[in-house]
């Protein structure tokens, strides 16, 4: 074998590598290209007031209430406050006590709190419970479906819900005593 046959040889087995570098690379160029595309049209959607609240369902913690599971298709015709908090949210904390004292006169005239925990175990959410000796329902979202489904980004998150299952009001932020009852008043039912 001449020496220029072995320089063509090598020359060809670069050419042939690189050749095969570019496909993996176009390949993988388009699988990503493929994967950003997918995650932009996937529901996007953020719900905003006017918005038809999306229906759920999920386990609750605390069981000194009457319901077992919460469900927002079965809370229609009240008012709906929908709180999404964690143990370890310091604002969450802060108005769990101003939700805790207005429950007894609001879900008397038609308004049901419900506080969906975004934490990754029930015992911590027990306790939390235990110490703010919180009586409206407390779901727990282990797999943060309906935090997705809502497009939850902050915590504390909440959502206003009127009798009719629209949502009046999205609150990002802890809520003052006095701005929790003015949304409360907002979605309770007309009698």
């Amino acid at each position: 074998m001449s020496l220029n046959q072995i320089k063509k040889k090598k020359k060809g087995k670069k050419r042939n590598r690189l050749i095969f570098r570019s496909a993996v690379l176009a390949v993988l160029l388009v699988a990503v290209v493929y994967a950003l595309v997918s995650n932009f049209q996937q529901d996007s959607t953020i719900y905003s007031a006017g918005d038809k609240a999306p229906d759920f369902k999920l386990q609750q913690i605390n069981d000194n209430n009457e319901l077992e599971t919460v469900q927002l298709s079965d809370l229609e015709g009240k008012g709906v406050m929908l709180n999404f908090w964690g143990t370890w949210c310091e604002p969450c904390k802060d108005e769990m006590p101003y939700m805790q004292e207005l429950y007894p006169e609001y879900k008397d005239k038609g308004v049901e709190i419900i506080a969906v925990s975004l934490d990754a175990t029930t015992l911590v959410v027990d306790r939390f419970i235990d110490t703010f000796d919180l009586t409206f329902p407390v779901p727990h979202d282990a797999n943060e479906e309906v935090m997705d489904l809502y497009k939850v980004g902050p915590i504390p998150s909440t959502f206003f819900i009127n009798p009719d299952g629209e949502i009046e009001e999205v609150v990002n932020g802890a809520l003052t005593l006095e701005r929790l009852e003015g949304h409360l008043q907002d979605i309770q039912p007309e009698l």
